[in-house]
């Protein structure tokens, strides 16, 4: 019973604290999802997946149970992902791309969590950091050496994204 409830609370807290860091990502960009959004998104993830295959469960009947749970929170957080998205009144911004993606990706580290998949969790997580951290340097440098003399200029991305 205590190895089991150990094992539970440190998939739910390791799946609070990678959604809280990507969170904290959004917060510093000042963007409405943030350190909360994330962190619970992840919670919630990796608790369905608890709930669906709990630790030391070795039964294969569950599995099937779990691929529907997946699928389930991949359509389901699309909606929320969703509810970040705002086009512009110009037309020709879109932002939120990036916040919504981040969210999606929360949902599936905490599916990660909830399984116990510390290595691929481990992984994704670093190099969605490295993408948030890096990604929009890049960005810049390559629109800087590949775009052409009297290109006009791509529209400006809102400030994070």
């Amino acid at each position: 019973m205590f190895e089991e409830a150990l094992a539970i609370s440190m998939r739910l807290g390791a799946a609070v604290l990678v959604g809280g860091l990507i969170g904290l990502n959004r917060d510093l960009h000042h963007k409405p999802a943030g350190v909360r959004t994330h962190a619970l998104v992840s919670l919630g993830a990796a608790l369905i997946v608890l709930v669906a295959l709990p630790p030391g469960s070795g039964d294969p009947h569950r599995y099937d149970a779990l691929s529907r749970v997946v699928q389930g929170v991949l359509t389901g957080i699309g909606f929320l992902g969703a509810g970040v998205i705002l086009r512009n009144p110009d037309k020709q911004h879109i932002s939120g791309l990036t916040t919504a993606a981040t969210i999606w990706l929360t949902a599936l580290l905490g599916v990660a969590c909830g399984i116990g998949l510390y290595l691929p969790l481990t992984i994704a997580f670093v190099i969605g950091a490295l993408v948030l951290l890096l990604g929009g340097r890049f960005e810049r440098a390559f629109r800087r050496r590949w775009m052409k003399a009297g290109d006009p200029p791509p529209p400006a991305p809102p400030q994070g994204e």
